[in-house]
């Protein structure tokens, strides 16, 4: 029987307990030939707050906390005495780090010789980055022994370029907690009661940034278009909230915003939702890298309509409806025809939540991150 492996796993997103899934379900899968260290940040200064090191109760991993630098800069930000905290027995260390971050390069840099090190990416555009971005990148790619794109078209845009090419790696998506995003009526009547709306309110529903490249736009538009009886939820926040206040001065009543939404509530406020949309738009600068929101309202059931912005296709399947991006008048009747039909949105439902169970549930996402080291370890690992 072969010895145990060290595998080192670090983060800035992992101070949030839910990104940190990923390392303990992989110290779980992998008992007795994986023990799994993370790396995390002692504190954060998230988005909408700052976030201190959030707990998993029983957590599998053993966690060692470090401060970060520059944390404004997400460019810049970096870890303070890495080497103290990065275990010298580390046989891989996998970096949840763009390469092309200071983090990402110090985590390469830092790593033992003897280490086989792995990135992750979400970059799914050809982009050329300014210096010292570019060193970075080419820094972190020069030590790495494999990569991990978070989608089909991250791998199809960076299989050929230098430091990937030819390098081992795998397409592994990240993980949704099935136990947590799953099907709970009540807690949607719940909601809906508490926006002043019936309880059978048909919800069409939004969940991320107010911002152009995700189609808010051309989702008011398109509910302006539509024929059925809606009420519209959007979850988030961003400067194209004056257009949701727009079209809900349009349509007295029908329309909420739900701003400040910490993620373990995000759940209950999805569970309101008839159906959730996701318009995204692609610009020459941007296009949807994965689409989070997706995979955790098919876990909860909730059917969901996608444009065909980057990665989103792959995501949905067959699961959902895909849609051409900045068509309001096409949006407006799928939303009219789904909003319609009860056994279409019943059988989407269930296909969403199948999807979410066979390719996204964590542990699954887990196994698949082992089984690609341990190919890298044993000399394999070709994606």
């Amino acid at each position: 029987m072969r010895a145990e492996r060290h595998l080192v796993t670090a983060g800035h997103s992992y101070v949030v307990a839910g990104n940190r899934r990923l390392a303990h379900e992989m110290a779980l899968a992998g008992r007795g030939r994986w023990r799994v260290t993370v790396i995390a940040p002692s504190s954060f200064a998230g988005d909408l707050r700052p976030i201190a090191l959030e707990p998993i109760d029983g957590e599998a991993s053993d966690v060692h906390p470090v401060r970060m630098r520059l944390q404004r800069s997400p460019h810049l930000t970096h870890y303070a005495s890495l080497a103290a905290a990065l275990p010298p027995d580390a046989d891989l260390v996998h970096a949840w780090e763009e390469p092309y971050v200071l983090a990402g390069a110090q985590l390469a840099r830092t790593a033992a010789a003897r280490a086989r090190v792995v990135f992750a990416t979400f970059q799914n555009l050809d982009k050329r980055y300014p210096w010292p971005l570019s060193a970075f990148e080419r820094a972190s790619m020069d030590r790495a022994d494999g990569w991990i794109a978070f989608g089909r078209t991250t791998a199809d845009t960076l299989a050929d370029r230098r430091g990937y090419e030819g390098k081992p790696h795998q397409i592994i998506p990240p993980g949704v907690d099935m136990a947590r995003f799953q099907p709970d009526a009540a807690a949607g009547r719940d909601v809906r009661r508490t926006l002043g709306w019936p309880e059978d309110a048909l919800v069409v529903g939004f969940l991320g940034r107010f911002v152009a490249e995700k189609g808010i736009e051309d989702l008011c538009a398109a509910l302006a278009q539509s024929r059925a009886d809606w009420h519209a939820l959007f979850v988030g926040g961003g400067p194209l909230s004056i257009e949701i206040d727009r079209l809900a001065t349009a349509h007295a009543g029908r329309v909420k915003i739900a701003d400040g939404v910490a993620h373990d509530e995000v759940p209950r406020w999805l569970s309101a939702m008839t159906i959730l949309c996701a318009p995204s738009r692609t610009t020459t600068r941007w296009r949807e890298q994965f689409g989070r929101m997706l995979i955790e309202s098919m876990a909860c059931g909730i059917p969901v309509i996608a444009s065909d912005s980057g990665e989103m296709p792959s995501v949905v399947g067959g699961a959902g409806r895909i849609l051409p991006e900045a068509s309001p008048d096409v949006w407006a009747r799928e939303i009219d025809a789904i909003l319609g039909d009860a056994a279409a949105r019943r059988a989407l439902a269930a296909a969403g939540r199948e999807r979410a169970a066979a390719e996204f549930a964590w542990p699954v996402v887990a196994r698949r991150h082992l089984a690609f080291f341990d190919a890298l370890m044993d000399g394999g690992g070709r994606g």
